[in-house]
């Protein structure tokens, strides 16, 4: 059962009555009036607004505030009756419906959403997550894609978390799905951000593959977090959603759950994540655990590839490129690679004793774990100088890219630089001349926003000193 009932408030808009297509039947009442609640310490606008992003899959835009002020009208009400959890929608987009009955997928994301939201927020409030420690936060992780039933026992190695831009070329988005094509039919499954671009080509290529290939129960695992899933809403290939409650907790989720890692051309937020996994590789004592990474593109990509590589060699040293192999223009390759890349892994998940569906044995930093608030003061305070370990450098290295995604696609940090200007970026000189040519071009490459709005205005400003 998907509508109990529906109309139509005026044109493009839908109210309807929908249940769970699959997933969550029941909630307690606390949990009900919690997600009712719309006060600072009620979790309604948070439901509201990672509803709202999922039911406006294939709405191109990156300003949250887009949407939000498209569909102002937009509610939702949780319900819990005889027969189990109802949501009531009141001026939902129409796309998200046929004759009246509310798309699968998108019913299923929506009740993922809830189950998220209470899951996690129950768990806080019940203390049941230590997130004091390294330890505690890793196990904080697992409990929240368990939850999601994201962890598979009992199956092999076959996971590929693919990170890129949601801002890519036609040609570039066409390629992707050429790798996730190649990847498919080798019977791997694909995990990205869950949004548009290099998010969604991986995962379309991979569904023709899975098809010519009989495969059924594929999965297509889309992981977010609150702030960023309004500019990137679950494309509507996903069909296993997890919201974590932070990015460092969605990066980390990907990185204990893949068996692979394939980087497509991006801006920012991609730049954010190579350097968090770096960080997490150039630490000591992950020196021998296998973590398959390679850099991809067509060959009109090629440049972009270049210049992160020359980047990461000119701020963390020659060696870093060891934990990366850089593949243009050739899926059939970068599918290879892959393979032999996850058999490496499966072989030391058994000789190691580790789980197949989880990486316990990667050491990550409470530094990598911390929540980092993107603050004016923040962003000042950031150590970019090399008179530190290599893997600290890259943590560091990685703040900075995460402040200019919240400046440039999060409500509050856009809020933030309207109010007080952009944020002042400071370390070595010749670290932030590479920063500032590197931001240059992506922001010449249209990198940064989605092409068609407004002209770019950077969220930032690089200094010496």
């Amino acid at each position: 059962m998907t509508d109990s009932s529906s109309h139509h408030p005026h044109p493009g808009k839908v109210s309807a009555r929908i249940a769970p297509a699959a997933g969550l039947d029941v909630l307690s009442r606390q949990e009900v009036a919690r997600l009712r609640d719309a006060s600072a310490g009620g979790l309604h606008q948070l439901l509201r607004r990672c509803a709202l992003a999922v039911l406006t899959q294939g709405h191109v835009t990156d300003d949250p505030r887009a949407v939000s002020e498209l569909y102002s009208d937009f509610e939702i009400e949780v319900l819990q009756q005889d027969r189990g959890v109802r949501l009531e929608l009141t001026h939902a987009p129409a796309h998200a419906f046929v004759d009246g009955k509310i798309i699968r997928g998108i019913n299923e994301l929506l009740f993922a959403v809830v189950r998220d939201i209470v899951y996690v927020s129950t768990q806080l409030e019940g203390g049941s997550f230590d997130l004091a420690s390294s330890e505690g936060i890793t196990h904080a992780v697992f409990d929240i894609l368990r939850n999601a039933r994201v962890l598979r026992p009992n199956v092999d190695p076959n996971l590929v978390v693919c990170w890129g831009g949601h801002s890519i070329s036609r040609v570039e988005y066409d390629y992707t799905k050429l790798v996730g094509y190649q990847l498919g039919l080798r019977g791997l499954d694909i995990c990205t951000g869950c949004g548009p671009g290099a998010m969604k080509g991986p995962m379309k290529g991979a569904t023709i593959a899975h098809a010519k290939q009989r495969l059924r129960k594929n999965r297509y695992v889309g992981i977010t977090e609150p702030g960023i899933i309004a500019a990137e809403s679950p494309n509507p290939i996903v069909n296993n959603l997890v919201i974590m409650p932070d990015i460092e907790k969605r990066l980390e989720a990907f990185v204990r759950a893949a068996h692979a890692l394939i980087v497509f051309p991006g801006g920012v937020g991609t730049a954010e994540e190579i350097l968090y996994l770096l960080g997490i590789l150039l630490h000591p004592a992950n020196a021998d655990i296998p973590c398959p990474l390679i850099f991809t593109g067509p060959r009109a990509s090629a440049a972009y590839f270049e210049q992160i590589d020359r980047f990461l060699r000119m701020a963390l040293g020659d060696d870093v490129a060891r934990h990366y192999q850089i593949i243009i223009d050739d899926p059939q390759h970068v599918a290879h690679q892959v393979v032999k890349g996850v058999e490496r892994v499966r072989k030391y998940r058994l000789d190691n004793k580790d789980a197949f569906f989880f990486n316990w044995a990667m050491n990550i930093d409470m530094a990598l774990q911390q929540p980092f608030r993107p603050t004016h003061e923040a962003m000042a305070a950031l150590n970019l100088h090399r008179d530190q370990p290599q893997h600290e450098f890259a943590a560091d290295l990685r703040r900075a890219f995460s402040g200019i995604v919240a400046g440039n696609v999060k409500i509050e940090g856009m809020r933030a630089i309207e109010k007080h200007g952009p944020f002042l970026i400071r370390g070595d000189a010749e670290i932030m001349q590479a920063l500032d040519a590197l931001l240059a071009s992506f922001v010449s490459q249209q990198r940064m926003k989605l092409p068609g709005g407004a002209a770019y205005e950077p969220c930032y400003r690089i200094l010496a000193g």
